[in-house]
């Protein structure tokens, strides 16, 4: 019944898409006033980024905090808050597949063995340590969150190549199924082209 919660507030919330650059993106307006914004690749139908946003407590629009995909540039002030060293420090993003929940550490160089990324089922989420302590990384996975699935050891596996660590968490038959019914759905809706979209000014 768990998984049937959030698929209801999915089909439930009202939804908008957009055909640009190659991308059906989709606009989510939950039920609870909250907003979801997805892009999707039009070939392979795999999710390229996700957003959210709540409304503040006084009920204006909040902050919008990426899930999926590389934070927007264009939304960092170009001040010096661009220093170039900084180019230099490990990058954490989600980049999932058709299968896999998966998250990317760039910028790590340390050999596969430095590595200890263990799943904490009672704080719900994963942990990445290094044995020489440079590094330290606490997430959480928030489909599962919503869809209240456990979280399994057994799923986890990551590999290390060019700099690169990879960490991958195979999704759920529960959540595999959500995904597949959703994008029947959101196939069905008619989706502009950018150009042809009204758009309304708040």
């Amino acid at each position: 019944m768990a998984v049937q919660s959030w698929s209801e507030v999915l089909r439930s919330s009202k939804k908008t898409a957009l055909i640009s650059d190659g991308k059906r993106k989709v606009h989510y307006l939950l039920p609870d006033g909250s907003e979801m914004a997805e892009e999707y690749d039009m070939k392979t139908d795999e999710l390229i980024s996700r957003k959210l946003s709540s409304k503040t407590k006084l009920g204006g629009p909040g902050q919008w905090e990426v899930e999926v995909g590389e934070a927007s540039l264009n939304t960092v002030p170009s001040t010096e808050a661009e220093i170039k060293e900084n180019s230099s420090n490990p990058v954490f993003m989600r980049k999932d597949t058709k299968s896999n929940f998966q998250w990317r550490v760039r910028n790590i160089p340390y050999p596969v063995d430095t590595y200890n990324i263990s799943v904490e089922p009672a704080e719900r989420c994963c942990i990445i340590r290094t044995r020489n302590k440079k590094y330290y990384k606490k997430f959480s996975i928030p489909d599962l969150d919503r869809c209240q699935l456990p979280l399994e050891s057994t799923a986890l596996s990551f590999s290390h190549a060019n700099n690169t660590l990879i960490i991958s968490y195979k999704k759920p038959k529960e959540i595999l199924t959500l995904e597949q019914e959703l994008m029947k759905e959101l196939k069905k809706l008619k989706g502009t082209n950018e150009g042809d979209v009204d758009c309304k000014t708040q």
